[in-house]
């Protein structure tokens, strides 16, 4: 072992005692903090499993006036949940909340341990430990990038690791046997919230640390305790990809309608959620000479796990051959009225998209 690590767990009590002292004091007033409970605290570790707090929170504030309890959320249509759930991203995460939500409703009572937890849809290790600890008082460690990050830098730990998941790994005895057995679910919960308001990856904010007494990094000669943990650069995969922004009028109603596409069920990522089409959902082909001469009018850029994708955002002539073409495909395609696109469920990107193309002239492209 580390031989900070054996120092550390000789003063964990001290430490203990430090942590949770200033987590009481400081604790930012997340609403499934405030009057917490079981659901309170299901519905927002599934929402935050990749997502950041200040993202969560307003659909978290939505979800709760929606569906404010599991009998609600097991009895709500599925396209009701995933609309809820828009701008979170990562779909499947709704779809097995409102599984387990099902499957809980059918129990004389919920889970109390991790490896219980584990049997619902939807929860992992990290989950079920934060879950258990945190609703139901079990001695359980979370171990993720937060708190990974403090334990790199409490020990100094010169380590390399492949990625986070590695990382968390090998982390995770130290944080077990530094876990408060008698405040486990706030001891949890203080970990991830020095590692996101204190112990950040740049610009750690050592002074104001309640464990900078017990942190080698920080009293190490030249401290850089930015410089741990020691995680190998992640590799993106560059991806170019065109969508479609086709609109035609409807003279009966005097409406616009948008062509949207809709993830078959069996997709694994966005399974029944809209995006706007691309060149293969109406059978063309990337080097079409439609898509070549259509006027370019977005480029967005986002991240999705290992991949960077950009997505450049095509406005060709709705002509009588591109009708025949959409209407022959066997994609799940639909005109959708523009008045109304904000019912329909979207990926959060293609959102942003539609409403950045709706606010700008479509002779020049957006910045994003």
């Amino acid at each position: 072992m580390n031989p900070d690590a054996t120092g550390l767990l000789a003063r964990k009590r001290a430490l203990q005692r430090a942590l949770l002292a200033w987590y009481r004091a400081n604790a930012r007033p997340l609403p499934w903090r405030v009057r917490p409970t079981l659901y309170k605290t299901v519905v927002s570790e599934l929402m935050l499993q990749q997502t950041r707090v200040k993202t969560a929170l307003p659909c978290f504030e939505r979800w709760m006036r929606e569906l404010p309890g599991f009998p609600a959320l097991a009895a709500a249509p599925e396209t009701r949940v995933l609309k809820l759930w828009e701008g979170l991203g990562y779909y499947a995460r709704a779809r097995n909340l409102r599984k387990l939500a099902r499957a809980l409703v059918a129990m004389p009572a919920p889970p109390r341990t991790p490896g219980a937890w584990r049997e619902l849809p939807g929860i992992g290790p990290y989950t079920a430990a934060a879950i258990a600890s945190i609703a139901c008082n079990h001695p359980a460690a979370c171990v993720d990038g937060n708190v990974v990050r403090i334990l790199s830098r409490l020990t100094a730990d010169p380590t390399r690791h492949r990625d986070s998941s590695a990382a968390a790994k090998y982390f995770a005895p130290l944080a077990g046997a530094l876990l408060n057995p008698r405040a486990p679910g706030d001891h949890n919960q203080a970990m991830m919230e020095l590692g996101a308001t204190l112990c950040t990856p740049a610009a750690p904010r050592c002074p104001a640390c309640p464990l900078r007494a017990h942190c080698a990094a920080a009293r190490a000669p030249g401290a850089a305790p930015e410089n741990y943990p020691r995680l190998a650069p992640k590799q993106y995969e560059t991806q170019t990809r065109a969508r479609l922004w086709l609109v035609r009028a409807t003279p009966e109603t005097k409406t616009q309608t948008l062509l949207l596409h809709r993830s078959p069920p069996a997709a694994r990522r966005l399974a029944g959620i809209h995006e706007l089409p691309a060149p293969e959902h109406l059978a063309l082909k990337a080097n079409s000479p439609l898509l070549r001469s259509a006027p370019l009018i977005a480029t967005q850029t986002r991240a999705i796990t290992r991949y960077r994708i950009t997505e450049k955002i095509y406005a060709p002539e709705l002509t009588p051959s591109l009708e025949r073409a959409i209407n022959k495909t066997r994609a799940p395609l639909l005109w959708f009225p523009l008045e109304d696109i904000e019912l329909i469920p979207l990926s959060g990107p293609h959102r942003r998209l539609i409403r950045k193309i709706l606010g700008a002239p479509l002779t020049k492209p957006p910045e994003f």
